[in-house]
């Protein structure tokens, strides 16, 4: 069946609908990545988008369960060169099938390097996608609020029982994020965004990592106050979306990107080391540079390519950003000290609190 994708700036692409007939609406994104199809398409920080693919061919090895972020593709739509379409390896899904099953079309044969130079060019923007015939109805606006409704029913959930209870803020956390955590012996409460003060005092933790979310920071600014009450009495840790946020609780401002980082393979410099290192992003907005003299914090990583902030540090509380994805997934491994860094933090904290 055939396809089409729908740019808001009036240009379209063709190509091969894979799907219920149907259509969709999403802001437009692309990944440069050469792997990780798995990861990229449950990680939440895409939830509602639709995303290109870079490379050439697409779902080549299937779909892996212990490769999920999340309980179900997050995505909107997924538009490739070429849909891999023989045998995987075992226990996998081919991806056609996943998407099928998650009711997410697919769009393949679609000239991506133009959709992604017309992205360059113009920047992310809302976009529609639609098998033959199913008409692009009205257009609806980019969407970069992901909690205008507070859920008052979410609970803390435990896992683990490690000498270190760390609580996760649930922006819509990635799983390899819980799963790093756990492989270093943490107890982690996964602690909905909206959670009172002082229901999580009781919950007696050791340090606060922020995880990753989709949308715009700004949405969150309500609880901006509560957050920077929580980062200056716990050591605290923030990737993504968490450091964005973090950033702005603390006085910083946050811009969107043109077109974003999305990929495996952005370098980044820690401004103290000189040292540059690999980094796995995904993320539209970033924190201001202009606007860090106003707050309390300092710039640790900066982005190689366009020198834009990739992570803070306080000058005298346990606290430290990045916007990039220390856990990679998908990605290099450059960057995973930095949680043994957060949790060494905690555990001095937490020896000297016992010894006060």
């Amino acid at each position: 069946m055939a396809g089409l994708l729908s740019l808001a700036n009036g240009i379209d692409f063709s190509g091969h609908w894979h799907g219920d007939a149907g259509h969709v609406q999403g802001e437009i994104v692309f990944f440069t990545g050469m792997t990780g199809y798995e990861e990229v398409l449950t990680d939440p920080s895409y939830k509602g988008q639709i995303i290109v693919f870079s490379y050439p061919l697409i779902g080549q090895y299937g779909v892996q369960a212990a490769h999920i972020q999340s309980e179900k593709i997050q995505a909107a739509g997924i538009v490739v060169a070429e849909l891999y379409d023989g045998p995987v390896e075992k226990g996998a899904m081919p991806l056609a099938e996943f998407a099928r099953k998650a009711q997410v079309p697919i769009l393949s044969g679609a000239d991506t390097r133009s959709i992604i130079q017309a992205v360059r060019e113009s920047g992310t923007m809302q976009s529609h996608l639609a098998s033959a015939f199913a008409g692009t109805g009205e257009w609806q606006p980019v969407q970069t609020d992901f909690f205008a409704v507070p859920d008052s029913s979410a609970e803390v959930v435990v896992f683990g029982e490690g000498h270190l209870h760390i609580g996760l803020i649930d922006f819509h956390y990635k799983s390899s994020i819980l799963t790093e955590l756990l492989q270093r012996n943490c107890k982690v409460s996964v602690i909905p965004h909206t959670l009172p003060t002082d229901q999580l005092d009781r919950l007696g933790l050791d340090g606060l990592l922020f995880s990753n979310g989709p949308g715009d920071p700004a949405a969150l600014a309500p609880l901006f106050p509560v957050y920077r009450d929580w980062a200056e009495r716990y050591p605290t840790f923030g990737i993504c979306l968490g450091h964005q946020v973090l950033a702005s609780s603390f006085g910083a401002k946050t811009t969107k990107l043109p077109f974003g980082h999305r990929g495996a393979n952005h370098p980044v410099i820690n401004v103290k080391t000189q040292q540059v290192s690999m980094s796995s992003q995904n993320h539209s907005y970033v924190v201001e540079d202009a606007s860090i003299g106003e707050t309390p914090l300092s710039i640790l990583y900066k982005n190689v390519n366009d020198g834009s902030i990739e992570g803070l540090f306080h000058e005298e509380l346990p606290l430290l950003t990045v916007q990039f994805h220390p856990e990679a997934a998908p990605g290099p491994a450059d960057h995973l000290a930095l949680f043994s860094q957060f949790l060494t933090t905690a555990q001095q904290k937490k020896k000297v609190k016992m010894h006060a």
